[in-house]
């Protein structure tokens, strides 16, 4: 049954049409997620369809006493009201209380706010969580949501697509979280030029739908050909939920991606990574810091040892409030430790891309004012103009003589990244750079970071972008430690759900540890343990000061045999890979590697279990 149908509907904005004949419609229970560029039409495709905009033309018929809730990016809460008032209404206390979706709501929305707040006291970020309670209470037939998930964190974001998942009301959701997209949607919308292009399937499917048909076409330029197999690529060899299987046909898709190298030559960027960098970048050195400054605010890292080798690529996860900006701006000297020190490579040239946008000139034009930091950039093996990578990142044409002062926060946003990056840097510290981007524009940017050489450590809520450009990720959990993850987002979200995992301390004493904080290093890479580069802390003497020297000899030698295991396991991975890149048009076959490549992993996430054990026991 269809609630909303559109038929032949057309509107513009001044001389550019944003939807041009477009009849399309939305029937219950259906999933679907809104993609295209920043300014092509998905908030006027949203606003057309819920019926707060009329058409220039054309029909839009709803289904009799449909229940639409419709979440814009401009809310309209009255600033006297209370957050009580807003989300519960006139729900008396033992209704909500008892009511356990609702307080499942309240708990992963809004659980850190005050319900007798007034709205006009609280920031963007928590109006907007407000407004997002407030409609997800309410009963609807139809959810329409536009970037539901600014200013949610990542654990957050994943509540929010498991809640959704579980409704039985339509969804209609505009987002540039491609993890989220995949994770909510059964059918994909692509808003370009005036036209609604549609796919089965959330954004994996999408990304491999739009390649196949760009294949049979053959109308797609070649740059943008490579760029999408280099996507479908990563898709293809990660984790097995980013890549459920549509329900069209994939063979051709399959043909454009048979002998796709990986998106990164991880080896070789490491290498230049070395020769620009030098053995040190960073090393915290016994570092205790607190947030708000000497012994006050919550206290993010206690006692810390840790390095930051050449060509680490490492995302920073954690709460909201749990320190990742905070570490950001201690590595960018910009904050001091309260102990300790860090050293910092005499080789290193830094570019800290914060949340907060840098001055640039209003009166400038945008392409002098990326040509007066640098006119051409080596990425890789390929040099690039400042013409070529603005228009990389979204200013095409005519938008690169725009006056700066005439920009969005948005645009803004794109030019100081693109600034620092012609700047040449050998280490990029990103606090949250993919806010206000479109996926064309993401793509593009990941593109950029797949050839650059040097020291990544990201900070970002978009859990697509953060797993696609690092090789590892660690965690702030609020113990004062950085804490590896093996198992990525994943594994993150698994301990917080588990309550292994604590927000923030507020105050404690540095002298409260007793050991520097530092867990085992992770094995990614195909590397075992102890070759892991850059990653791996310093444990403190007293971690093993209750073993004999019989008890140490044994358990070295057990984690030599675990670390030899471990090597034949990613020798057979290898194998397994190469084989399953030779049998990519034979079905039956790939599905029995598939198979093995599946058991093998799983033989070494069991053996990585036993060597962080082991290597915990040591102090190692």
């Amino acid at each position: 049954m269809n609630l909303v149908n559109l038929e032949s509907v057309s509107h513009a904005y001044g001389p550019k049409p944003l939807l041009s004949d477009v009849s399309l419609g939305v029937e219950a229970g259906e999933r679907i997620g809104v993609v295209g560029r920043n300014g092509g039409g998905k908030t006027t495709l949203m606003s057309v369809i819920a019926g707060t905009v009329r058409p220039d033309s054309g029909r839009v018929t709803h289904n009799r006493s449909l229940r639409v809730g419709f979440l814009s990016q401009h809310d309209p809460l009255s600033p006297d009201d209370s957050v009580r008032e807003i989300v519960l209404g006139e729900l008396a206390e033992h209704e909500w209380a008892g009511d356990q979706q609702v307080r499942e709501i309240l708990s992963n929305l809004i659980g850190d706010l005050d319900l007798d707040a007034k709205v006009g006291d609280l920031s963007g970020g928590e109006r907007r969580r407000t407004a997002l309670a407030q409609l997800l209470i309410d009963d609807h037939d139809l959810i329409m949501l536009d970037e539901p998930t600014n200013h949610l964190d990542i654990e957050a974001i994943a509540w929010l697509a498991g809640h959704l998942s579980g409704r039985k009301s339509a969804l209609v959701v505009v987002t540039h979280d491609r993890w989220f997209l995949d994770a909510v949607s059964t059918r994909t919308w692509e808003v370009v030029d005036g036209r609604v292009e549609r796919y089965e399937g959330g954004y994996a499917a999408y990304v491999l739908a739009k390649a196949e048909r760009a294949r049979i076409a053959q109308a797609a330029e070649e740059r943008r050909q490579n760029l999408m197999r280099k996507e479908i690529a990563w898709l293809r060899r990660g984790p097995p939920a980013r890549t459920s299987k549509p329900k069209f046909r994939i063979e051709a898709a399959q043909a454009l991606i048979a002998n796709e190298p990986p998106a990164r030559e991880s080896v070789e960027l490491v290498r230049f990574a070395t020769a620009r960098l030098g053995k040190t970048v960073y090393d915290l050195e016994n570092v205790t810091l607190h947030a708000g400054g000497p012994d006050s605010g919550p206290l993010v890292l206690d006692r810390l040892t840790w390095q930051f080798g050449p060509g680490d690529r490492i995302g920073l996860i954690g709460v909201n409030g749990s320190g990742k900006s905070s570490v950001l701006r201690l590595l960018a000297d910009t904050v001091k430790p309260d102990v300790g020190r860090v050293v910092r490579g005499k080789t290193v040239r830094l570019a800290h891309l914060s949340q907060e946008l840098a001055e640039l000139d209003p009166a400038r034009r945008v392409l002098e004012t990326v040509e007066e930091v640098r006119k051409y950039l080596q990425v890789g093996k390929k040099e690039w103009s400042a013409s070529q990578l603005l228009e990389r990142l979204g200013f095409k044409g005519e938008a690169q003589w725009k006056v700066v002062g005439d920009l969005s926060g948005g645009e803004r946003r794109r030019l100081q990244l693109l600034r620092l990056l012609m700047d040449d840097p050998n280490v990029l510290l990103l606090d949250e750079p993919t806010n206000d981007l479109d996926i064309e524009t993401l793509n593009e940017l990941e593109d950029l970071l797949d050839g650059w050489p040097g020291t990544l450590i990201l900070v970002s809520h978009d859990r697509y972008f953060l797993e696609r450009v690092t090789d590892r990720c660690v965690a702030l959990l609020g113990d004062g430690r950085l804490s590896l993850l093996p198992g990525g987002v994943d594994e993150y979200l698994e301990r917080r759900a588990e309550g292994t995992a604590v927000t923030a301390r507020i105050g404690t004493p540095a002298t409260a540890s007793t050991t520097t904080g530092v867990t085992a290093p992770a094995t990614s890479g195909g590397r075992s343990p102890s070759d892991v580069s850059g990653s791996a802390g310093v444990a403190s003497d007293q971690a093993k000061a209750g073993l004999s020297a019989k008890e140490e000899r044994e358990l070295r030698k057990e984690l030599n045999r675990l670390e030899r295991q471990l090597d034949k396991l990613t020798d057979q991975e290898a194998r397994l890979h190469a084989a399953m890149a030779e049998a990519a048009s034979d079905y039956a076959k790939l599905g029995s590697l598939d198979a093995e490549l599946r058991e093998v992993a799983a033989q070494k996430d069991t053996i990585e279990a036993e060597w962080l054990e082991v290597a915990d026991r040591l102090g190692d």
